[in-house]
Formats: structure tokens, C-alpha cells, sequence
């Protein structure tokens, strides 16, 4: 029996945990009941304490407060989606509750699950029963009575949490109309219970889980390895786009090769009306006065390659260690925006984002990729766009963590939402005005969206089949159909695009041109009063994201 608890049992014992719930993060994703393929929350939890057990890993700390200091520091920097954020709150008041001990025991444990439980509720506005919450509260609860019984047994104390966090976790179906309908339990709950069995089966010297990653394997590369090469390596260090018209009759084959002497990495496309290029070369002047001898320019954009390269190395901690860069305030707003797909991005771009981060459904940024972009962006107040319900959470803990910078974070669900908000912010307005228009610009939208069912599934009346085109309307189920054309027409007939000015409509990666052009084709028909645009969004996904004003 194991008296006491001290940093490096505990370090051991989230390690353990990270293993456990890495290999069961699939089986937590396909608890995520809605038939759409988002389920995320066991990738959302596993991701979020990865960083915490990487923290561990080098930091090695000695005392249990300096441990639980260490995880929750990393926890909350690394937090992904609602899940990953609530995790990282347990653990931010467990860490509060041990802070000046050096070891502690069932008794000392207890009380910190206790404060986890307190400090999530407390952060969480309107807390749902039959969620992680739920299950956790009760397993504290339960440690409590556990810990009057063996004060001095950590192991007995965590055990009986997990037993009653069990019991807690099948009543889940019944307390939760969704889960209910679904027949399932709560995903973050099983995830936050993964994880304590983890953590007691490393405090009981249980070996890490078949086929988890022990140190010092080498597992597959997730990303390139940046510090593989120094930056001096970087032959042509300037990224040169642009778009020039075409104003003479030179030929673009005579700029091909002009441009294939200056650099690498060249991409032409030759239209009727505009040459596009993209080349990496050290001379962007030279590049460009060329490109002036065919015609106009209409867009350019030139990027230091060398300089995002020690940027990037900054960031992974391989270039030479100093504090993350802070870019001082020039201007009084900014906004970071999140979006998935390329198209979704320039469109933020073209409005006037300082920064967009790649995310979205099924791939939530953690808090410190957003906190990252905040960083980066010139502006006493950044406002911050989420798009997406589960991120909200994650961008929020950004707001105490911005150095030098207000963060005024916008409840955006839906990229159509954040768009119409960063429309309609006014850079001389005062912060308060800024916020009032774009909190009313967000309650403006309707936005619809096409996915298909990743699993069969009764919900809400609708018998859904796995591969059925789904279309949802403001998150809620509006209908199903096996041909997508059918469940467009019906989109375009309902009342939000009936009673609409503006329809954007934004197509993604898995459509072509040639069937967007149908779709726009359906909406202007049976849309005759709404002015009609369609974009390329390029999200995954969502065949077409639908916005209507």
C-alpha cells in the first residue's frame, strides 16, 4: 500500500494517464452522439493531456505541488474543445489544493479532487448535469467519504472515485435527453475516468499499456522536423505570389523561364485574363518589375522564409530558448479568427484578419494556438473568433493569459457568424460600440450546413443511415436524403433562406466546381429575392456551409 504521492509518482502517474487515454480516444470519439463525423473528444482530451505528460517528461519536478503546478500550467496551454478545457480546470484546482506540499496523502487527495470539481464548476456558466461535471463531482464526493476511511491510502481513496465515477457515468444516459436518444454515455466522462484509472494503475507500478509510447521510441512524425536544418540552409528565402493581368501580348512561357533562373519551387497558371505565380526567390523586386512588363498588378504577397523558419523553431523550443515573442500594440484592434479550409482563411484575410488559425470541427486549436496568434497581432484589443462552439471555451482561457493586449473573445459558432462580425467592426468605433455591432451582426446570421452520416443513428424522429447527405440548421437537424440534391432544394425552400437578403454560400474540399455551380444555380431559382455568392471554402467536412442575412 502506497502512503503518499509525491512529484515523481505523480508526474509517473499523468504519463500513465496520457498512454491510457491515447489508445481509447477513438472509442471516447464514437460516444460523441450526433450521427455528423465531428466526434472529437476523446482526440480533444488525449491531445490536451499529451502536453501536460511532454511537460512532465522534462521538467522532472521533485515536490507533488511543483508536479500538479507543472500539469496544470500545461494543461491549460494545451487545452482543445470543451472536454480538454474542463480537464485542464480539475486539474487547476487540484493543483491549488496541493501547492505548498511535497508528497500527499488519501486524505490530501481528496480534498484536491474536491477543488478541481469546485474550480470547474465555477468556470463552467451554465454547468450541464450528465457531463464530465457530473461524473467527476460524484467521484470526489466519493473520495471524500473514502479518505475518512483510509486517510493515509491514496490508492483506496482514487479507487473508490473511479468505482462511483462509474456508477455516476452509466446514470449519465438517463440524466441527458441527448445521450438518451443516443443510448450512450457521456464521452468526456468515460475520458476523465480513463485517465484516473491511468493514474492509479502507474501508482500501483502497473506497466504502461500495450502498445502506448514509452519514451525514447521512435514513433511516427506527426509534422516535419524543422530543427533537422538550420535556417542558413534556406537557399531562396523570400515566398513571392501574385497576380498580375494580362495587359500585353508577351508571352508567359518568356516569365516561366525568367522566373526558373531567379528561384525554385515555381508555379504558373496562365489564364485568358491574369497570370498567378508562386516562386521562392531572393530577388521579390526584380521578380516583380518583370511581372509589370506583362501587365498590372493585382495582388502580391511576400513572405520571409527565414524568418518563419527561426519562428517556428522558437516556438518548438529548438532554436536558442527566450520568451515567446509579444509583437507591441500599433493599432487599436485586431482579430484572430479560426477556420478549416484554405478558402475560409483568405476570405478572413481579405476582411482584415491579423491572424487565422487552421481549425475547426474535428480539429479544435489548443489554447496556446490561439493565444500564439494573439501574440502576433499588433492591437491593444484583440478580438478573438472562434466559429465554433466547442473552441469557445479554449479561446476564453487566452483572455487572462495575453501579455500587454485586451482579448475580447466573440461567441461565434459558425464561420458565417464570425465573418458577418469582423464585417462590421469599424477600427475608429470605441470597444464598446465594436462589441454591441458585432454581437448583433453574429445574431443576424442563419447559418445551414451540409455534412453526410458517419453512422446510423435515430435521432429526433429522423432514421439515419450511415452515408446519408445530413443538413443542419443552426447545429439542429433539418433533414436527411440520400441524394444531395433533394436535401439542397429544401435548404434553399425553407423560411431562413426564403426571408433572406444575402445567401453566401461556401463549398468545400470534397465538391467540385462544376457541382457548386449546380447549387448556386438551385439557390437563385428558388432564391429570387436573395443577391446569391458562391465561394470556395475549402473546408473539410461540410460539403457547402450556407450563411443567410
Amino acid at each position: 500500500m502506497r502512503q503518499s504521492i509525491d512529484g515523481v509518482s505523480f508526474a509517473q502517474a499523468i504519463v500513465h494517464a496520457s498512454a491510457s487515454i491515447n489508445l481509447q480516444k477513438q472509442q471516447i470519439n464514437e460516444l460523441n452522439v450526433f450521427p455528423v463525423p465531428d466526434g472529437d473528444t476523446g482526440t480533444n482530451m488525449s491531445l490536451t493531456i499529451g502536453t501536460a505528460a511532454a511537460e512532465l517528461r522534462k521538467k522532472q519536478p521533485k515536490t507533488v505541488g511543483e508536479a500538479a503546478s507543472v500539469n496544470a500550467s500545461a494543461l491549460l496551454r494545451g487545452a482543445r474543445g470543451n472536454s480538454g478545457v474542463i480537464l485542464s480546470l480539475l486539474f487547476r484546482g487540484f493543483a491549488k489544493a496541493v501547492k505548498d506540499k511535497d508528497t500527499i496523502d488519501g486524505r490530501d487527495l481528496a480534498i484536491a479532487l474536491d477543488f478541481g470539481v469546485a474550480a470547474a464548476y465555477k468556470a463552467v456558466m451554465k454547468p450541464a448535469e450528465g457531463t464530465i461535471l457530473t461524473v467527476s463531482r460524484l467521484a470526489a464526493a466519493r473520495a471524500a467519504s473514502a479518505a475518512r476511511e483510509h486517510p493515509d491510502d491514496p490508492e483506496a481513496v482514487l479507487e473508490a472515485a473511479i468505482k462511483e465515477g462509474h456508477v455516476a457515468l452509466e446514470h449519465t444516459i438517463e440524466m441527458n435527453p441527448v445521450l438518451k436518444k443516443a443510448g450512450v454515455v457521456d464521452a468526456g466522462g468515460k475520458g476523465f475516468l480513463i485517465i484516473l484509472q491511468g493514474m492509479l494503475d502507474s501508482l500501483r507500478g502497473e506497466a504502461l499499456p500495450e502498445g502506448a509510447e514509452e519514451e525514447g521510441t521512435a514513433a511516427p512524425k506527426e509534422k516535419a522536423e524543422f530543427g533537422a536544418f538550420s535556417t542558413e540552409e534556406i537557399k531562396f528565402g523570400y515566398c513571392t505570389e501574385f497576380i498580375c493581368s494580362r495587359d500585353t501580348k508577351k508571352d508567359p512561357e518568356a516569365l516561366r523561364g525568367f522566373l526558373n533562373a531567379l528561384g525554385d519551387s515555381l508555379v504558373l497558371v496562365d489564364d485568358d485574363d491574369i497570370i498567378k505565380v508562386h516562386v521562392h526567390t531572393n530577388h521579390p523586386g526584380r521578380v516583380l518589375e518583370e511581372a509589370l512588363t506583362y501587365g498590372a498588378l493585382q495582388t502580391v504577397k511576400i513572405e520571409n522564409m527565414r524568418n518563419q523558419h527561426t519562428e517556428i523553431l522558437e516556438e518548438a523550443g529548438e532554436a536558442h530558448p527566450q520568451e515567446r515573442k509579444v509583437v507591441p500594440p500599433e493599432k487599436t484592434y485586431g482579430v484572430v479568427a479560426v477556420a478549416a479550409g484554405e478558402g475560409l482563411a483568405a476570405v478572413f484575410r481579405d476582411l482584415g484578419a491579423d491572424g487565422v488559425i487552421s481549425g475547426g470541427q474535428t480539429m479544435n486549436p489548443s489554447t496556446d494556438d490561439i493565444l500564439r496568434e494573439i501574440d502576433r497581432t499588433p492591437a491593444e484589443i484583440v478580438y478573438v473568433l472562434p466559429n465554433n462552439k466547442n473552441i469557445i471555451m479554449a479561446a476564453e482561457q487566452c483572455i487572462p493569459l495575453a501579455e500587454g493586449k485586451k482579448v475580447v473573445v466573440l461567441p461565434t459558432k459558425t464561420v458565417p457568424q464570425g465573418i458577418s462580425a469582423l464585417m462590421v467592426m469599424d477600427p475608429e468605433a470605441s470597444e464598446a460600440d465594436n462589441t454591441a455591432a458585432m454581437t448583433e451582426a453574429i445574431g443576424r446570421v442563419h447559418t445551414s450546413e451540409v455534412t453526410y452520416a458517419a453512422r446510423d443513428s435515430d435521432f429526433g424522429g429522423f432514421a439515419i443511415k450511415r452515408g446519408d447527405y445530413l443538413a443542419l440548421s443552426e447545429h439542429q437537424l433539418f433533414g436527411t436524403d440520400r441524394k444531395l440534391e433533394k436535401l439542397l432544394l429544401r435548404l434553399a425552400e425553407a423560411d431562413a433562406q426564403q426571408n433572406a437578403e444575402f445567401i453566401n454560400i461556401f463549398y468545400g474540399e470534397d465538391v467540385s466546381e462544376k457541382d457548386a455551380q449546380k447549387a448556386l444555380k438551385l439557390f437563385t431559382e428558388h432564391c429570387p429575392n436573395a443577391e446569391i455568392t458562391l465561394l470556395s471554402g475549402g473546408q473539410p467536412v461540410y460539403y457547402y456551409m450556407i450563411s443567410a442575412e
